[in-house]
């Protein structure tokens, strides 16, 4: 349910000869003579950190181009040498730095290449084997030896050393920390540059090229978006702070008891048969945005879009039974929108990540999958919480007599219940077993 580690790094600049720029990492014996042609016997990637005064780890760790004015054998110097072989597909070729695709590439990372794998992680003060784990954890390809890398990405290898040297993380940890990152802004910056090219002029019809139009676009939106995701992040990492001094003990904060919904589109399959992708695309974003703004505000947490479908959590089951009913309410009233289907169940649910595991997951799911349409099904477990915080009467019937009694003064006036539980069929659900869904709507 996450996405793929290895997922594509930064463009390549497809000029022959040139160095792919996809991201660190590989083995530094695979760049072959060119790059290491005359390290010591024995010398490679994963053990150069135990290589004596040649190795990785007896860098200087202030001073990033100390790799290149030591002049090791095994690693040419980092500032373009002449005689540097290793930097045979170097970009910084004659011609090609005053080529806009290069002049965006600095733009954005605020730097040159002047790296190679080996040589940064030198600069860092680390093996090239955490390195290339860090680079791929990230989600950036293997490059092999040439110079993609610059102060920055040297920057962030020692940061992260740092942080294990420290204490403050696990090796384990670290790795999972750059996954993260590196899973949740690829999305992010695949989306926002779709999102800002959409609406600009074609290239044929302005006479410029994709990329003459991107520069002035990214030279402007750098700067504030950069600031802006900090903000964001520093908003949500408060957030998730606040839920965590909440829980009652260590096992509550990975093993929580969670009300886990889904949301989908009915007939999703036959509709991106039937419409054009940029119609299939429009609709698909319409969706998800009216399903992450309910969501936040009622006081759930969308953990993941799916498309056709989307994942949300809530602590109180009564705020997943509201975010579920206004989800059918508001796609009911959209023409432009097929129907929608709910399943939620209540229960404890593994958190890691950002994302949710467990049985209570999986049985949101198969709930999901029989709902009818534009109906909200629930699981016992939920319909059990809905009546102990008194959202929702345990039956009708116990509702009127409690309704009665309080009326004629020998009971308790009954709570002002909100939702309204209808028991369903039971019916056999794959993995789980039989389960008795609920039908849940708003009381009149």
């Amino acid at each position: 349910m996450t996405a793929d580690d290895s997922g594509a790094g930064p463009r390549d600049v497809d000029t022959e000869g040139e160095a792919a720029h996809d991201a660190p990492g590989g083995d530094p014996a695979e760049a072959g003579e060119e790059t290491v042609r005359d390290a010591p016997a024995g010398d490679s990637a994963g053990d150069s950190a135990e290589a004596g005064d040649e190795g990785v780890r007896d860098a200087p760790a202030g001073d990033p181009a100390a790799a290149g004015d030591e002049r090791d054998e095994g690693a040419e110097g980092t500032e373009g040498d002449e005689g540097d072989e290793g930097a045979e597909g170097d970009v910084g070729a004659e011609g090609d730095d005053d080529s806009i695709a290069i002049r965006l590439e600095q733009l954005i990372l605020g730097a040159d290449r002047r790296y190679t794998p080996f040589q940064a992680a030198r600069s860092a003060g680390v093996s090239m084997d955490l390195a290339a784990r860090f680079w791929r954890a990230m989600g950036f390809a293997d490059i092999g030896q040439v110079k993609a890398l610059t102060e920055a990405d040297v920057l962030a290898l020692r940061r992260l050393a740092g942080l294990v040297e420290a204490g403050l993380l696990s090796e384990a940890m670290a790795v999972q920390v750059a996954r993260s990152t590196g899973q949740t802004t690829a999305r992010l910056a695949d989306w926002q540059i779709d999102s800002f090219l959409e609406g600009l002029t074609e290239p044929q019809d302005s006479g410029l090229t994709r990329t003459e139009i991107t520069y002035p676009l990214v030279e402007l939106l750098l700067p504030e978006l950069e600031e802006f995701l900090v903000y964001v992040w520093r908003r949500q990492l408060a957030a998730a702070t606040g839920r965590v001094v909440q829980a009652q003990d260590d096992a509550e904060m990975v093993d929580r008891r969670l009300a886990v919904g889904f949301a989908d589109l009915v007939g999703f399959t036959r509709l991106t048969r039937r419409l054009e992708e940029e119609e299939l695309g429009e609709l698909v974003e319409a969706f998800e945005t009216t399903a992450a703004d309910l969501v936040a505000a009622h006081g759930g947490r969308l953990i993941k879009t799916l498309g056709d479908e989307v994942l949300f959590s809530a602590d109180d089951a009564g705020i997943a039974a509201e975010i579920g009913l206004r989800l059918i309410e508001t796609l009911a009233h959209d023409e432009t929108m097929p129907e929608l289907r709910v399943g939620i169940a209540f229960g404890t649910v593994a958190t890691r990540m950002g994302d949710v595991f467990g049985t209570t997951v999986n049985l949101a799911s198969r709930l999901t999958s029989i709902a009818p349409k534009d109906t909200v099904l629930v699981d016992e477990a939920f319909a059990e919480e809905l009546g102990r915080t008194g959202d929702a009467p345990v039956s009708e019937a116990d509702a009127a007599a409690a309704q009665k009694a309080a009326e004629e003064g020998i009971g308790a006036e009954p709570p002002p219940y909100r939702f309204a539980l209808q028991p369903m069929w039971q019916r056999p659900v794959r993995g789980l077993g039989v389960v008795e869904p609920w039908l849940l709507t708003r009381r009149d």
